[in-house]
């Protein structure tokens, strides 16, 4: 093998860097990394990386036994700080880091590749030289999935952690691969009826028990469960079934490991040198330096390759909150005040607004999400507006009242009864998804059946009763793997769901009322079609705290028309007489008290007809029957 370094076959364009310069340029995986080619009719890899004070870089690699001299790379003539170099005889699957020696202090280190599409199997740290070479079949998805991803369509997302969603028992208890994968969750999702999956980061990460919230490979899919193209065949599958793919994203810190981003070239590169700006104390990670151009340039074509090359159909990125505040988690003088005294952090808002610009821009028919915890303004709203520019965002408040709710025996919610209806007075203030995620079920929080007050029977009753009112409120829904058959351990990432308890009626149950909840929510579009509309959304009552009763309407704006009415106590409500907006027989269309999910049967026998008799501001009234611990959806025939 020749094993010449040739110089001057750069990929980088004057106006590439011009635009790398500027923080505009949003698809470098193109360009910079490594990537087989041709010079000169000779096949090798080309190698190009970001390292403006360095002194020497050169590459090492299994193909030079480690050599750090052998491939010297040659800096660009244009001050870009960016160095390259094409490789004969290098090719797929060869193992390489970057050797860099500092212009500053003497400083020596040997780096993965910021840009590598494929790394070593962790705990081993080199990364791999990889094509990204796949034939899509999802043409058919990808027509239709602007409509499928719209802020009118159904959306109920299953989050998962692709670790311990299963196991291979008898070899040596490993999580399902890619292909596994791609084998079973497909046929899963549908018989459940979720409309989209989320996975949580997938993005390659040294610790596997951060979940992949410790991104450092910012594209590459985790080589844990396979390859990049096994990656890309799962979400093939996704899509042929009809399943939109949402990705975890982490532009907000990145971990400290020397042989990753952090302290790149002898100073720091991508994060703030100062500790107050560039250290996140919950996470003990670094801060992205967001004023820098070269790094909103590197995040931003992170974030538009996953849609790009793996064809996803949205980011959620995750720690917004922590993005814009500059005190975020910080006490008085941890912290550096921006240019005009306050806490905001100007250059990560103006980050996320160029950002969300560039994904619409690029692909329209895709959704960003926002894990922001606060009350932020016009976090969905359109950046022209003043706002942040994503198509939506969490809802934590709604969680965290939610839950406080659900979680109080039933004798005392009459006395707190605003925590369950409050969420109705902003929830039209921003394009909420209400999240039932991973973070619920975690550190001692036990499982979302673990919190429902009472005996068995009022665990599972409140449970179903939560999950019916979750899918009845405005906002598009996320919940976590496991929920949706009542898990009752506390979700372990080192270990399978408990899928053994699916032998049991009442997990059973919960099961078939998650499916059946799915297949309303979507064929009914009055539950969705204007989930972000005051328009599709009125009382009928929320003053009956008494006997913690809650009576709502669900409208599509074209005149169908669900009514829900809930009974947060375990004591039956029969002849129970709710107001109507028009005369008729109300069908009863989902009951969770029905015996098949594991209830009482105490219900309505199909329906009720109206009379024309006043209530709640309406000239006719149906008398209910309202189930203990349970929620009744009627839709008008």
């Amino acid at each position: 093998m020749d094993e010449r370094v040739l110089y001057g076959n750069g990929l980088m364009t004057e106006h590439d860097v011009y635009l790398f310069r500027e923080g505009r340029h949003y698809r470098l995986y193109e360009k910079m990394g490594s990537h087989i080619m041709e010079v000169d009719g000779v096949r090798g890899t080309h190698f190009s990386v970001w390292a403006p004070n360095a002194a020497k870089v050169s590459v090492t690699g299994d193909f030079n036994g480690w050599d750090t001299d052998s491939h010297p790379l040659a800096p660009r003539w244009d001050e870009s700080g960016i160095w390259e170099g094409f490789v004969p005889g290098v090719d797929r699957g060869a193992m390489y880091k970057y050797h860099i020696v500092s212009s500053v202090g003497g400083y020596v280190v040997d780096k993965g590749d910021p840009f590598a599409f494929s790394w070593e199997l962790p705990p081993n740290t080199a990364s791999v030289v990889w094509d990204l070479d796949y034939t899509w079949n999802d043409s058919g998805w990808m027509n239709i999935r602007g409509e499928k991803n719209g802020l009118s369509s159904p959306m109920s997302i299953y989050e998962m952690h692709l670790g311990s969603w299963r196991r291979v028992a008898e070899d040596g208890y490993r999580s399902l691969s890619y292909l596994e994968l791609a084998e079973q969750l497909p046929a899963y999702l549908n018989e459940m009826g979720f409309t989209h999956v989320e996975f949580l980061p997938v993005m390659e990460h040294p610790f596997y028990g951060s979940w992949g919230y410790q991104s450092l490979g910012y594209f590459a899919p985790t080589s844990r469960y396979g390859t990049p193209q096994d990656f890309m065949r799962l979400v093939d599958a996704l899509h042929a079934a009809g399943i939109g793919v949402l990705l975890d994203w982490v532009p907000s810190h990145f971990p400290s490991n020397e042989y990753g981003i952090g302290y790149f070239d002898g100073t720091h590169l991508y994060e703030h040198e100062d500790p107050r700006q560039g250290y996140h104390p919950d996470w003990q990670s670094a801060i992205y330096n967001y004023g820098r151009n070269e790094v909103r340039s590197f995040l931003i074509s992170s974030g538009i390759f996953w849609l790009d090359r793996f064809h996803a159909d949205g980011l959620r990125v995750d720690a917004v909150a922590s993005m814009l505040y500059l005190d975020y988690s910080r006490k008085e003088g941890e912290w550096i005040p921006n240019k005009f005294g306050g806490r905001e952090n100007i250059e990560a808002i103006e980050f996320l607004r160029i950002m969300n610009e560039a994904v619409y821009k690029e692909f329209p028919d895709t959704q960003t999400m926002a894990e922001e915890s606060t009350a932020w303004p016009q976090v969905s709203r359109p950046t022209y507006l003043g706002g942040l520019g994503f198509g939506m965002k969490w809802n934590m408040g709604w969680m965290h009242d939610t839950l406080a709710y659900f979680s109080m025996d039933s004798i005392h919610r009459k006395y707190h009864q605003g925590q369950l209806t409050f969420s109705i007075w902003y929830a039209f203030n921003e394009n909420f998804v209400l999240p039932l995620s991973h973070d619920e079920v975690v550190h001692g929080k036990g499982s979302i059946l673990g919190k429902m007050p009472g005996d068995a029977w009022q665990k599972f009753a409140n449970l179903r009763l939560l999950y019916g009112y979750m899918w009845a409120h405005p906002g598009k829904k996320l919940l976590f793997m496991g929920s949706e058959f009542g898990q009752g351990p506390e979700w372990n990432h080192d270990a399978a769901l408990a899928w053994e308890q699916l032998e049991y009626d009442n997990h059973h149950g919960v099961k078939r009322w998650m499916e059946d909840l799915n297949r309303f929510y979507k064929a009914e579009p009055a539950l969705h079609a204007l989930d972000f509309s005051q328009d599709g959304f009125a009382w009928v009552d929320f003053h009956d705290a008494d006997q913690s009763i809650v009576v709502f309407l669900r409208k599509d704006g074209e005149g169908r028309t669900v009514l829900v009415a809930l009974n947060a106590t375990p004591v039956p409500r029969p002849n129970y007489r709710v107001g109507v907006p028009s005369a008729g027989y109300w069908r009863e269309v989902l009951n969770s008290d029905s015996t098949e999910y594991g209830g009482a049967g105490w219900g309505n026998l199909g329906g009720v007809e109206s009379k024309p008799v006043p209530s709640h501001g309406f000239y006719d009234s149906i008398s209910l029957t309202l189930p203990p611990l349970g929620i009744v959806f009627l839709r008008k025939e």
